[in-house]
This record gives structure tokens, sequence and C-alpha cells, in this order.
């Protein structure tokens, strides 16, 4: 090509050349087999001019290669690269590569249980490790040039997303900041935040899949393209055969599941085979894309428990994806990678089950298996070993599992709160797993066709790039006395309010400013619309609203009589009275265990005294153990007959609550509760609604014939007034959110005196140091000397309650605990939180805000106990009713915070430090020791 050039083109070009080899990136591209993509050049090219930059890239494009420049960069100057990430796998992850490139004395690693060759010029961090470091003032900050933070999109998590905002905020000016992300809709917003607070940023976003993905629906037998082949139009269109499928499905009779007896049954069972729509099962799935060649795949299935399913149903379907070959590869690395694990832990981890399915090349991977059983998998996925792996969401997120194929089983997941459908970010997120890089030449994901299944709205999933970035930042006592002891409350305040959630907020307030202006435009309108000629129908509308609402609140009065009254009926019952439950999931006949009467007795799930009146333990006559609430009982209840509870009968036993709900049912089944009579409403004998009523009738307004037409109108108005005046009141709430949110943390802080003034006390010194959801209630333990005289195993169980949250709360039956001085320092621990919920609510500070302190959790307490008291794997997994991986993550968890209780903690007259570090060294064993990731 260059012969076509002129002497004078040949020239230049040759000039290009010579400052591209002058450049530090020219060799740092000959370290790679393959060439770097354009959006990564520019990136490259940004940083080593002196910019920081902001990557947004879809997952698998090549993100890292951009911090790893960095990184190249800050060897290359003599300066320090901190390569951080979100999760402590990731960092082990990035250390490994890292440490391989460039040498493992050149590359150190810091996560919340791992310190490795921490002083060196590179080293990989989590991101909290980095925040802890800039609040100490860490001399490992001398000579820092680059910061890399890579998943930087994590400062969306409601829960961690804060950590990321302090160190975009908090870091010397003099380092240059990387920031890699995945493909969001507003990089540009998030840009022009770092822009403003971190100086020159050059903001680079790339579409591009290097890899393209396919998107196919399965259904029955066939696999079918969700979209249309490409055409000339942009718009793609989606496949004409479903949509024809989704209205052909949709016209069929839906039968009761599990309700069909005798010729039904049988003529369901024949259309079911006579149609080509059913969704296919698990082993039939990766039989279709071991056929087609579409193997490896990770399906992707909201469940732990479904997950585990899937592998036993492949199991049992006979299949086999590895041939011998494979097969003793696999057993070969799996012994190397768990031959720290005690034999006798090994049944009890189902090490065996697990061994069999990944020899067939099939395995689970999710939250609760151990940690050293999910590196594993990774590893002989990446290595091709096991080509099917089951997994929860959590796997999208940064681990480098890339597959051919990814397979979507359902397009709902469990949020923690409620079944919702997943978003477009998620769908992304999830099948950007698709297709691997320099193997691949195109990736697929898989959607399993469901009843009432929209092609549309799956096609408008895997169309739209919806996925914007939500600060999630909110000020914590930890990081107020922080703040305020480096710089000071005024300085502190002023640094809150460059946050990128003020930064949002403050955007924010323009678009509804331009809402109240068109608000008030809609008003204007509507107050002439309602404007009558025999009189002042504002007036009239006046009247007619004050009589409904003197309405609505008599209708409430009445409605917390009924609870009162309901509520004394349920503090007579007593154990063994059957009744009749009227209302709710458990509606029906029951028999009372416990009357759950909330004075002086354990009531709740975490063990302590709760106050929202009994709670009453009931078997139903369906065989479930149930903690009922005051919702279920809208109405008072009366014991309907008598019953005797063995002394044998267990709660946790099936064979017990089947035995004593059929003598439950043999004792009252016959019985029919009275309907409950309600008394006379009392707006028929209120003199408000009488005065009202007459002044109605006496307005001139009543008598129009367009009455109902202005009253419609009114509606609207004060509707659009109404509003309107919330809009305003958001427009003054969210100028300076973040500060004065910040203010009324230090007043609390102040008032328990943490601080006095910019001066931070000996009690703030000391939660400075304890970082954690939690942290203000480990200081008020402290100060109350709440766990002197604990031994290092009760010291454990009550430093549990502090981390641990259950994943769904089950009110059924109050947690085991440790009894003497443990019980009674976590009923403290219980007592100064009560306390501490009632400042905050004093102070104006809220929990549903993501500010201040949750309930502690007594959930785990036990399990540490035991655990810590040297009590075997099998034994504490049995009673905790807890999968391994759960268990080894918590106790992680309480091991950081006893690390920093021991550093907190006063030296002198006290045992709490010594004891704290003789508990790490407790927990710290079996599995716990041996598994490198937490």
């Amino acid at each position: 090509m260059t012969e076509d050039l002129s002497p004078a083109e040949r020239y230049a070009a040759a000039r290009v050349r010579a400052a591209e080899q002058a450049t530090a990136l020219a060799p740092f591209r000959e370290m790679y087999e393959f060439g770097l993509d354009p959006f990564q050049i520019e990136a490259c090219q940004a940083l080593e001019s002196g910019k920081g930059v902001l990557v947004a890239a879809p997952t698998g494009s090549g993100k890292t290669i951009v911090g790893e420049f960095a990184v190249h960069l800050a060897l290359g100057q003599g300066r320090k690269c901190f390569y951080t990430t979100p999760i402590k796998a990731l960092s082990n992850q990035k250390y490994a590569d890292l440490a391989k490139r460039y040498g493992a004395d050149k590359v150190g690693l810091l996560t919340g249980d791992n310190s490795i060759n921490s002083e060196a010029p590179v080293v990989v961090m989590t991101t909290e490790v980095l925040r802890n470091m800039l609040y100490a003032g860490s001399q490992s900050l001398r000579g820092l040039g680059y910061v890399v933070m890579d998943e930087v999109h994590y400062l969306s998590d409601r829960f961690r997303g804060a950590v990321w905002e302090e160190v975009i905020i908090h870091l010397p000016e003099s380092v240059t900041l990387v920031s890699l992300s995945a493909t969001v809709s507003n990089a540009e917003e998030f840009g022009d935040w770092l822009d403003t607070v971190r100086g020159d940023t050059e903001v680079i976003v790339s579409e591009h899949r290097p890899v393209p993905l396919f998107q196919h629906v399965l259904a029955g037998r066939r696999m079918y393209d969700l979209f249309e082949e490409e055409s000339s139009a942009k718009k793609r269109e989606v496949n004409p055969d479903l949509v024809r499928m989704a209205r052909l499905e949709a016209s069929r009779p839906t039968y009761g599941r599990d309700r069909r007896r005798g010729r039904e049954a049988d003529r369901e069972r024949e259309r079911r085979q006579r149609s080509r729509i059913w969704t296919p099962s698990r082993p039939e799935v990766i039989d279709r894309l071991d056929s087609e060649g579409l193997l490896p795949a990770i399906t992707f299935i909201f469940s732990r428990a479904a997950c585990e399913a899937a592998v036993q149903q492949c199991l049992y379907a006979g299949l086999r994806l590895n041939d011998e070959d494979a097969r003793m590869r696999v057993r070969e690395i799996v012994e190397e990678r768990t031959a720290a694990i005690p034999n006798e832990d090994l049944h009890v981890l189902g090490y065996f089950e697990w061994l069999e399915a990944l020899e067939r090349g099939i395995a689970a991977h999710h939250a609760g298996m151990l940690p050293t059983f999910k590196e594993v998998v990774e590893e002989l996925f990446v290595r091709g070993l096991v080509k099917a792996v089951f997994a929860t969401e959590t796997l999208a997120l940064g681990i480098n599992m890339p597959a051919r194929s990814v397979v979507l089983e359902k397009l709902v997941k469990w949020n923690g709160e409620q079944h919702a459908d997943i978003t477009p970010g998620e769908y992304t997120q999830l099948t950007g797993r698709a297709g691997r890089r320099g193997i691949d030449v195109e990736g697929h994901a898989v959607v399993l066709w469901q009843r009432g299944m929209n092609p549309e709205a799956l096609a408008g999933l895997a169309g739209t790039r919806t996925y914007p970035l939500r600060s999630s930042f909110k000020p914590s006592y930890n990081m107020a006395v922080n703040l305020t002891q480096q710089f000071g409350r005024h300085r502190s305040r002023e640094l809150l309010e460059t946050s990128f959630a003020q930064f949002q907020a403050d955007k924010s307030v323009v678009g509804i400013s331009r809402q109240v202006q068109r608000n008030e435009e809609g008003l204007d309108g509507y107050k002439e619309s309602m404007t009558c000629h025999l009189g002042n129908f504002d007036e009239y509308a006046r009247l007619r609203r004050e009589l409904k609402d003197r309405e609505n609140e008599l209708a409430k009065q009445g409605a917390v009589q009924r609870r009162a009254e309901a509520a004394v009926a349920l503090e007579k019952l007593k154990p063994g009275d059957v009744i009749h439950v009227p209302t709710g999931k458990y509606a029906g006949l029951a028999l009372v265990l416990d009357p759950g009467l909330p004075a002086g007795r354990s009531n709740g799930h975490r063990g302590f005294e709760q106050h929202d009146g009994p709670r009453p333990l009931v078997l139903t006559a369906e065989r479930q153990v149930k903690r009922l609430a005051s919702i279920d009982f809208p109405v008072p209840v009366e014991a309907l007959d008598r019953m005797r509870i063995p002394k044998s009968f267990n709660a946790r036993s099936p064979q017990s609550r089947r035995d004593l709900a059929s003598a439950l049912r043999t004792k009252a089944g016959h019985i029919r509760p009275e309907r409950h009579k309600r008394g006379r409403a009392a707006a028929a004998d209120d003199r408000e609604i009488t005065r009202l009523r007459a002044e109605l009738r006496a307005h001139p307004c009543h008598g129009c014939d367009e009455r109902e037409d202005h009253a419609r109108w009114a509606e609207r108005y004060h509707r659009l007034l109404r509003d309107t005046k919330q809009l305003e009141r958001r427009i003054e709430g969210r100028t300076n959110t973040i500060a004065r949110t910040f203010d009324r943390i230090v007043a609390l802080l102040t008032e328990l005196d943490y601080l006095r003034g910019d001066e931070v006390t000996e009690h703030g010194k000391r939660l400075a140091r304890l970082y954690g959801e939690l942290d203000l209630l480990a200081s008020e333990c402290l100060r109350e000397r709440v766990w002197e005289g604990l031994t290092p195993a009760e010291l454990a169980a009550c430093v549990s309650a502090l981390v641990y949250e259950a994943r769904q709360s089950d009110d059924a039956l109050a947690p085991k605990l440790p009894s003497g001085k443990a019980k009674a320092a976590l009923g403290d621990m219980v007592r100064i939180w009560g306390r501490l919920d009632a400042l905050e609510e004093d102070f104006g500070i809220s929990q549903t805000e993501g500010v201040g302190q949750r309930e502690p959790d007594l959930g785990f307490a036990w399990a540490a106990y035991m655990w810590a008291s040297d009590k075997s794997l099998d034994e504490v997994l049995r009673e905790a009713e807890m999968p391994a991986g759960d268990f080894v993550r918590w106790c992680k968890q309480v091991i950081d915070v006893l690390g920093q209780i021991a550093a907190a903690a006063p030296r002198e007259d006290s045992t709490v430090a010594k004891n704290a570090r003789k508990a790490v060294d407790a927990l710290l064993r079996g599995v716990v020791a041996y598994s490198s990731v937490g």
C-alpha cells in the first residue's frame, strides 16, 4: 500500500510511526498477541497525555486493557498504581494476572483477609481497603500516581456504592483516576461529574461487542431466532413465528395446576404432546445446546436451590459432557485444589456428589457454595472441562467466566422484596457473558419459552441499552467522624456537596421546575372549567372534600378500634387453644403453640422483645408452623376448642407437625366459626358529618345542572394543585440534601459526645476505626463495656449480630442463643440499639433513606459460638441449617469486624481487644481458613 503514496505522504506516515514508537503505548501494545481496539487505543492515549478516563463498554470487550496500561505507566514512571475491584474473587483473579505479567515482586494484594507484598508498586485491593487507607492517612499512599476502579458502576449498589464515591472524592488531586464501567446510558453525566471533582476526564463509550451476540428463544424442540434476519432497516423486527406462537398459546384455556383428575388430565397431556410449544427441561436444554455446538453454556437460574436441583436433574438424565480423558483431568485438578480439606469435612460438604457432576462436565455456581468449590468450578469452566454451569446472577458480576452461550430460564427474579421483571441493564449484564473473545466467532443468548411470554417485551429487553448509573451515596456515622477529623465540619460539608448523589439531585431540579411551570398553566385551565354561574364552586368543592375526609377519618378510627379489640382477644389466647385465623396466607383452622405476648417474653425471629402486639405461634391444619401478626386478625378471635399439645412435640420435625395437624383436623375440623357482627357505623351519628351535609345541600351550586361536571374539574384542579405543591417540596428537599443529612448525623454524634464542634473526642476516634452498617452500635457497646468478661467464643457470637442479616425473615422460631453472659450481652446490644433507634428518630435520621442503624440480627450467633468453640463442621452446619458458602462468608465478615474491634477497643482495663484477637484465631480454622475467597 505504501508504494501508492507520494514521497511527501510516505514521509508524513513515517513521522507518525516514529512518534508512536516514542510513546509508552507502543511497547505496551507489543505485550499482547492481539491488536487493540480503537476505544482501547483512544483511552490509553488520553491516559498517557495526563488525563483521567472513564471507559464504558460491554462485558468482555477488554476494558481492563486500559487499567493494565495505567499499571504499565506507573511502573515506567517509578510511581505506584492501586487496582481496585468490588469483590475479593475479582481481586484474587486480577492479582494472579498482573503477577504473571509483571512478576510477583512488583505486585501485591490487599483484601479483608489477605495481605501479600502490600508495599509493592502495584497493589490490587478491594475498594473498601482503599477507602480505609484514605481515612487513616496511610503511608502507602505516598508516591501513588494511578488508581484503577474496575466495575465502577458498583456505585449504584445501595449497600456498598457510597464507598466508590468516597474514594473518588478523597483521592489526592495528583492521582490520575481510571474508571472502568459496564455500558451505562448516562456515561456522559457521570463523566461531567468526574470532570468536576477530578479535573480533566475523557469519556470513552463503546457499544461494540467484539463477539457478535445472537438472541434466541427455545420452545419445545425448536430454537427460534428472536429477530428476523438483518435487513436494511435500522429497527430489527421480532420473529413473526414467535408472535404467532404467543397468540396461539394465549387463545388456549388454562387448566388449574395440580387439580386435574381423570379424563381432564389425560386430555391435557394429550394436548401438550400434540403441541410444539412447551418449556424444555434442563437436561433437554443442555442436550440441545450440545448437539448444536453451543456449549460451554451458563444457565442463569435466580435461585440457589434450583441451581443444585438442575445439576441433579442432569445427572439423573444420564448426561455426560466429558470423555474419559477429560474426566481424569477433572479429578486430578479437583483433588489437587481440595487437598487441604480434611476427609471428615468432605462428606459434610457434599464433595463426592459435586465431584461426580464435575467429572461429567456439569456444575452449579452460587454464593451458598464453599468458596474453594466455586474457584474450582471457575477454573474448570475456563479450561473447558466443565461445559454446563447453572448459576445465580452473582456470577455476572465481574468474574471472568465467558461462555459460548448463556441461557435464561425466566425473565423474572426475586429482588429481596418481590418477584420483579429483570431490567434491560440486568439482561445486558447476564447475556454479556456469551461469546469468548479469540475463541468464538459469535455468542448466543437463549431464553426458554414460558407460558405467557411476550416476544415483543423480550425484544425490548434485548434491544435496549438503558442502564443508568444512579448514586447510592449517603453519609454514615463513621464517615462523619473521619471527615471531621481530617477537614473539620465546614470543609466536610463542602466535600459532601461535591458527591455524584448531589450532582444528580441538582440536575434533576431543572426538570422538576419545568414540570411545576407546566402544572401552573394547567391549573389556570382547570379553574376556568370549574367556574359555576350559580356561585363559588371552589367553596362547594371544599365542603365536598371536607365531608369525604371526615368520612375517611371515621372509617380509619373504626379500623383502629377493631384492631385494638382483636389485640385484646389475642392476649387472652393460651397454648392449646384451637382458633380460626380469619384472613391472610394462613387463614383457616390453627392450634396456638405459643401466644407470643410481648411483655417480657422472647418474641420475634431475633429472639428479643418486640412491641407490635401479640404474635401467636400456631400450627395450621396444613402442617405449617408460623408466627402470625396482628394483620392476620382484623377482627377479634376466640378459642373454638382446646387441645393438649404433647410434651414431645418438636416444631422442626415434619412428623411431629403431621401428627398434631391430623389430630387438630379430627378434633375441630367440623366446627364452623361464628361470623363477626359489625356495629352501627360511626358516621351515622357524627354531628360534623350532619353539619357538612346540610351546608352542601344549602349551597347555591348544589342545584346546578352541571354540578358533577364542575366537580370533576374541581377534583382535577385540587389533585394537580397537590402534585404541584409536592413537586415544590421536592425542589426544596433536593437542594443540599446530602449536607442536611450530614448535619443531622453530626448533631446526633454531638449529643452522644463523639464530636464537640470540629473536635473529635476519644469516643469519636474509636468510632473512626469501626466500618460497617452498625458502626455506631459497635462503638456504643465498647463504650458501655457490654463485651467485657466474655470468652472469645461468646464475643464472636455477639459480634455476629453486627454483620449477619437473614436472607429472608422467618418469624416462626426464635434463634438459638448461647446461654449465660453471651445471652445477656446480646440482650444489652438489642437494648442499646433500641435507644439509638429512638435517638435517630428524634434527629430525623431515617433507615428508609439508607442512613441509620438497623436492628442487630441474632440468627448467626449460635453458629459463630459453636465454630469458635471448636465444634465440628458437620455439627455446626446441621445446627445452623445453612449452606457451607454462606457459613464461610458470614464467618469472614465476623472476623473482619473482630479485627476492627481489636484495633478500636481500649487497651487499659479491658479484655475485649485481647479476646477479639483470640476469637479471630478461633474462627479462622478448617473451611474458613482454607477458603481463600470471602
